[in-house]
């Protein structure tokens, strides 16, 4: 938490500073939108901008904020298959005209890192992660069975490569790098050459304070979150298929869910997705939380923690930065079903203290975020810019 003895570094920001957000796309709410909720709440009036936008998914403060998207947003059926516009968002991004801005805020897991400051302005990028599909991952987000995918590959493949090609090729366009894990960091080095500050994602400790206790009868085993490739919630499925006396509640929605679901067995459920007052009541009745998969940092095991819900959680990239194993949770190591049941049982036998997984989360409570995060921007305003840019006329 904030230290209240001692002035925000919020103060430090200069008034009547013109601000514009560029976060890629507007379609849902996750943990790269929980970052841009905390970026609204640090700029109020500054314009968000997004190649695509769903009204109405959001949070109340993002929603009310004035916003702009691209013309990608304009294209049929952009919000539903917005990922199937990918090799349009090149062109997109550079659309935005920001002249009349001090400062580029970009939340940036793709394209809006690309985004074109103005001559004067500074840009700084808060890096969810460099781009999964054209650097690291693309095979996760290839994969699969279906003929239309099968059909597709190789024009996935290609668009991976020119994507990657675009992201190095306008690095110069961000003065400053955040990554949100020192996971994130280490690949900020490795693929663009860059340092990068840390500043982890803001967690909402006190939306998880004082939850309602559920009857030990009606508790479950919980997994949150989008279900894609690389979330691995196929592995969550086969573990629980290997458990039946356990029951897990799947929360969420995503192209895995219709193939997931026609071959999970009885004891687990999909509920699909919640209205965001609903979460935290998810959380409350969880015994345990299950994040199968690699995530750059992972948001959603520090809220189950918030709410002193332990982990069992695959020992790698962000999660090892999240979760203390055997104190707010279990690491396994294999990405297999049976290590995933093992990791479950031997988080039974922890019988792990929910006020030590509320004090753990604590850590990354969102003031902190607010606080760190303002500091970086009034460093980062007073220091030399990176180069020249193109101007929007050019591009």
């Amino acid at each position: 938490m904030a230290d209240q003895s001692q002035p925000s570094p919020r103060t430090a920001l200069p008034p009547n500073l013109r601000v514009a957000i560029i976060h890629d796309w507007l379609v849902t709410l996750r943990g790269g939108e929980r970052v841009l909720d905390a970026l609204c709440e640090l700029f109020p009036q500054a314009v968000v901008h997004t190649l695509v936008r769903q009204p109405g998914v959001a949070t109340p403060r993002i929603e009310a904020m004035r916003h702009v998207t691209s013309f990608a947003d304009r294209l049929p059926m952009a919000q539903k298959k917005h990922r199937w516009l990918l090799p349009l968002y090149p062109k997109a991004i550079e659309s935005f005209d920001l002249s009349e801005f001090d400062l580029v805020l970009s939340s940036s897991h793709c394209v809006a890192k690309a985004a074109l400051a103005g001559p004067g302005a500074v840009h700084v990028c808060y890096c969810h992660t460099p781009v999964r599909y054209a650097w690291d991952r693309t095979d996760d987000y290839v994969s699969g069975s279906s003929p239309l995918l099968r059909l597709a590959r190789p024009a996935l493949h290609t668009a991976a490569k020119l994507l990657r090609e675009f992201d190095v090729a306008t690095l110069d366009r961000v003065d400053r790098f955040v990554a949100n894990s020192e996971n994130t960091a280490h690949k900020i080095k490795q693929f663009y050459h860059r340092d990068a500050d840390v500043v982890p994602p803001p967690v909402e400790c006190d939306r998880f304070a004082n939850l309602p206790v559920v009857p030990e009868s009606e508790r479950y085993d919980l997994l949150l979150g989008g279900l894609v490739p690389y979330k691995r919630a196929d592995l969550a499925v086969e573990a629980w298929r290997l458990m039946p006396h356990r029951q897990l509640m799947i929360v969420g929605d995503g192209p895995e869910r219709a193939r997931l679901e026609r071959s999970a067995p009885a004891n687990v459920q999909f509920i699909g997705r919640v209205p965001e007052e609903d979460l935290a009541r998810w959380y409350a009745g969880a015994r345990l939380f299950a994040f199968p998969g690699e995530e750059d940092f992972g948001i959603v095991p520090l809220e189950a923690q918030a709410a002193g819900v332990p982990v069992v959680a695959l020992g790698k990239g962000g999660a090892l930065e999240t979760v203390v194993d055997g104190q707010t949770g279990v690491f396994f190591h294999e990405s297999t079903p049976e290590a995933l049941v093992a990791a479950v049982q031997q988080l039974d036998r922890l019988a792990v203290d929910p006020d030590t997984c509320r004090q753990h989360a604590r850590l990354f409570d969102r003031e902190a975020f607010l606080d760190r995060m303002a500091a970086i921007v009034a460093d980062a305003l007073h220091k030399p810019r990176r180069g020249t840019r193109p101007t929007h006329e050019v591009v």
